[in-house]
């Protein structure tokens, strides 16, 4: 009798229900405090390029010692991001995010107090680690918000709030820095992240998807999609998505997914692209605004220049998410990195030209911030949920690598009396490599995850 009259459990493809359904503003709120952590951690993540010419000053320093410090942020990301990927597919995205902001948020307030150079070295290598684990899981949680006929539109819009971060840290840096001190800037870009945290802990859900393929409670699941959709949900006993029953997703742990034979070509073509990509990011990041010192341009011009090179990512956000939802998204990204490699080779001939200089580097952001902001967008479609956190997460943390590559190299040219015109030419060899990698998972690997 108690079958007879039980009442049948009633099952929804959830990723259909995000598919099918208009955006709603719980999911434009999860947009919102994403795209506020992407863009703090930009903030941070620039801070020491612009500090850079003066703390040189204030402690008497040469260029050529300023690159551990300079680096030292990218080696703790490079630590974050490996170890914050397989942690959110274990345990959840938003408790990583929440203690990584705790983390670089309350280191970089720390760095505004340091008094030496090494101190303030361990300090920003502390500061990288939470700046590493945040932005590839923000990115990971939204993108599990997203419908997939707009996923890289939305997740590139997001995450150019990165690029605006920078952007910003530039601007503000201009005027902020020459009225009350470098330590003004690491105050602003660590209070930030602790203010944002509360929202993340009170505003911010777990992913729907990530409660599904851990088989957690439905009711959980059920309460975070009503807020979607609540009558489509109403009376839902169990929910699942696509790529539950993955034969890959039964047999393998999440580096043997990222190495299985359908995804092992892209992971390696994701790791080379970004690589490359940061590689030339991180020369221009760094050390454009000594750069532009040494042409004889004031702080604030050179901070400002700098600023508008993390500013030109914006710009081609929603061209290059609008594009890869319609095209084959690889070989849009490839395009926009070979062009980056050509404006950086005419912004080093540009010197002689405030104007021509200002609107060149401009365009080399344009191409270059574009391109590699659209590379977790890539990244999110390539990888399923089960390791989705672990690829992108492992995709910018090897390809900080290239990160700290771009900042030292940058140091041993200066060292070696390269000129602008020189180092800016080199890097039209990363960007070139960079567009043949990604156009190469054009041919080989261009599957998306369910």
């Amino acid at each position: 009798m108690a079958q007879e009259f039980a009442a049948p459990k009633s099952s929804m493809d959830a990723q259909a229900l995000i598919n099918d359904a208009p955006i709603s503003k719980y999911q434009w709120m999860i947009a919102i405090v994403c795209f506020l952590i992407v863009f703090v951690d930009g903030i941070d993540t620039a801070a020491m390029g612009f500090i850079a010419p003066a703390l040189a000053q204030d402690w008497g320093l040469d260029r050529s010692q300023l690159g551990p410090v300079m680096s030292a942020a990218l080696g703790g990301m490079i630590i974050g991001a490996l170890v914050s990927g397989p942690t959110a597919d274990r345990f959840g995205r938003k408790i990583v995010l929440t203690i990584s902001m705790l983390v670089f948020g309350g280191f970089t307030l720390a760095s505004a107090y340091a008094t030496n150079l090494d101190s303030l070295v361990v300090l920003r290598f502390l500061t990288g680690i939470g700046l590493g684990a945040a932005m590839p899981n923000a990115t990971t949680l939204f993108s599990e918000y997203c419908p997939n006929r707009i996923r890289s539109l939305l997740i590139t819009c997001m995450f150019c709030g990165y690029n605006l971060g920078m952007a910003t840290g530039g601007f503000i840096s201009s005027w902020l820095i020459p009225t009350f001190g470098w330590h003004s800037l690491f105050l602003l870009g660590g209070w930030s992240p602790l203010i944002l945290m509360l929202l993340v802990i009170f505003c911010l859900p777990e992913s729907y998807r990530f409660l599904i393929v851990k088989g957690k409670n439905p009711e959980k699941v059920r309460k975070i999609l009503s807020h979607i959709a609540p009558e489509k949900v109403h009376g839902i006993t169990e929910f699942h998505i696509p790529e539950e029953q993955s034969a890959v997703a039964e047999k393998k742990n999440v580096f043997g997914m990222l190495f299985s034979k359908q995804y092992a070509k892209g992971t390696i073509l994701l790791w080379s692209t970004y690589f490359m990509g940061l590689v030339v990011i991180y020369l221009l990041t760094s050390w454009l605004p000594t750069l532009m010192r040494e042409t004889g341009a004031t702080m604030e011009r050179a901070a400002f220049i700098g600023g508008l090179f993390q500013f030109g990512g914006v710009l081609s956000a929603l061209f290059i998410g609008w594009a890869m939802d319609r095209f084959n998204p690889n070989r849009i990204i490839s395009a926009f990195y070979f062009v980056a490699g050509l404006f950086a080779v005419a912004v080093g001939q540009s010197l002689n030209n405030p104007t021509l200089l200002a609107l060149l580097v401009l365009c080399a952001g344009i191409a270059i911030n574009g391109a590699q902001s659209s590379m977790p967008a890539l990244s999110a479609r390539f990888y399923p949920t089960q390791c989705r956190a672990t690829g992108i997460s492992w995709m910018t943390g090897i390809g900080r690598f290239g990160a700290v590559f771009g900042a030292w190299i940058g140091a041993v040219l200066l060292g070696n009396d390269w000129s602008f015109t020189a180092i800016l030419s080199l890097l039209m060899i990363p960007a070139t490599a960079a567009a043949i990698a990604i156009f190469v998972k054009s041919l080989v690997a261009h599957t998306d995850a369910t």
